[in-house]
């Protein structure tokens, strides 16, 4: 059985910084994606980072360019986001998700077979 367990979420002051991770079992995804999005009660859910493979293979919604990296640890199964400079727009339950199939890095939402339990990111201004 397949999960993804995340953890990091937390009340941050805007400029301050915030680090989610995102553990797997049950299989690993080095192939395929696995990235991060983000829902708000107004935008619904949206793309904020994906990551295949290594370090160099990433992509970034245009919000959080230049602000946000997303990484992965191959040995723990794990990928983190980190959050830099953050602004009480990125106030919203972050959701990492996982693909069996999608090996490009702009899968959609539907193209994701596994997801995290979300976590409440709060950026005060």
């Amino acid at each position: 059985q397949v999960q993804l367990v995340q953890s990091g979420g937390s009340v941050v002051q805007a400029g301050g910084s915030l680090t989610l991770s995102c553990a797997a079992s049950g299989r690993t995804f080095g192939s395929t994606a696995m990235g991060w999005f983000r829902q708000d009660p107004e935008k619904g859910r949206s793309f904020v980072a994906a990551i295949i493979g290594g370090p160099t293979h990433t992509h970034y919604g245009d919000s959080v360019k230049g602000r946000f990296t997303i990484s992965r640890d191959n040995a723990k199964n794990t990928v983190y986001l980190q959050m830099n400079s953050l602004k009480p727009e990125d106030t919203a339950v972050y959701y990492c998700g996982a693909s069996e199939s999608c090996s490009t890095l702009d899968c959609v939402t539907y193209e994701y077979d596994y997801w995290g339990q979300g976590t409440q990111v709060t950026v005060s201004s």
